[in-house]
């Protein structure tokens, strides 16, 4: 049985962290077992920032977007020599087992542990729901959340204008936020990463909304897509559309904000499902939802594979566009 255990959150913040942080502490305490925070993710591993955390301690942070542990990126870790020097920082403050909280830079760090013989569980977190091996990741529903009220206020101000409202949101390599937020905001186009769009695709597009009478478009492009929102906002411009065109950029509002009633329900079912199975001698898992249920994959196959937008979201959105 093991006697004391540590969480961290590594990679980028997401919404439905802390609640996940929350769940690991109060689980580990009801074992019996001591539970530490390590501030700063790797960085802080590497530097021994390790902190005894009681139930206390997690109280009121449930709705609070954010991680109270911070985050940190860190390269020496990304080194054999870092983490080897990390392995022995847990052994020097006792800790027995590890649970990380984060995208696919943290679940690598965790595989690297796990290889040295170190237990570690991985808990997905990730607002762009990239991570393959779970339907939803901590943070996703929250952030299309706040993508959604984005949409519903920019449009009151594209009808009262008769304009065409470009709107970047967050998503380097996945477009999941784009595509759902496109679906569920009403969306002209989506442009995202995994299908690049012709510019001539798109102005086609918006100039059959302005003909067919629509007072306003809009439409959702991921921050990695091809063609860029500057790139697509100077196209438009440049070709008579009807529409005004104009841009907003969303940025890193997406992260934050209390995390939704989901994400803070799925935050704290794998938090408790994490502890559960290190302390059973689980190691080198990721815990995830599959269908309903909150199940394991092993973190090697999250982190070789990458969770895509479906095609059919895709159609989808192309077809509730016309």
């Amino acid at each position: 049985m093991m006697r004391r255990i540590a969480v961290m959150t590594s990679g980028g913040d997401a919404p439905g962290m802390n609640p996940a942080i929350r769940a690991v502490i109060r689980t580990a305490t009801s074992h019996g077992v001591e539970a530490f925070g390590i501030r700063q993710a790797y960085a802080g591993l590497l530097a021994g920032d390790f902190e005894r955390m009681t139930n206390r301690d997690v109280s009121g942070i449930i709705e609070r977007g954010g991680t109270i542990l911070q985050t940190a990126r860190n390269l020496d870790f990304k080194t054999e020599q870092g983490q080897k020097r990390g392995f022995r920082r847990l052994n020097e403050h006792g800790i027995e087992g590890l649970v990380v909280i984060g995208g696919d830079g943290s679940l690598r760090g965790a595989q690297a542990l796990h290889n040295l013989g170190f237990p570690v569980i991985g808990v997905p977190g990730s607002i762009d729901n990239d991570i393959w091996g779970t339907n939803m990741s901590i943070g996703v529903d929250t952030a299309l959340n706040t993508i959604l009220d984005a949409i519903d206020k920019l449009r009151d101000t594209a009808s009262s204008h008769e304009c065409c409202f470009l709107l970047e949101v967050m998503g380097r390599n996945c477009g999941y936020l784009a595509t759902m937020g496109g679906i569920l905001g009403g969306a002209e186009f989506i442009v995202i990463p995994e299908y690049p769009t012709k510019l001539e695709d798109i102005g086609e597009a918006l100039e059959a909304a302005y003909m067919k009478g629509k007072s306003h478009a809009m439409g959702l492009i991921a921050e990695g897509a091809t063609p860029k929102v500057h790139e697509v906002a100077e196209y438009l411009g440049s070709h008579a559309i009807g529409f005004e065109v104009r841009v907003t950029v969303l940025g890193h509002v997406v992260r934050g904000g209390s995390p939704s009633a989901f994400d803070r329900l799925l935050a704290t079912r794998m938090g408790v499902s994490a502890v559960e199975r290190l302390l059973a001698g689980e190691s080198g898992v990721m815990v995830g939802l599959h269908g309903r249920e909150i199940g394991t994959v092993p973190i090697e196959d999250a982190i070789s594979k990458q969770r895509e937008v479906s095609k059919e979201y895709i159609d989808m959105a192309e077809v509730l566009s016309k």
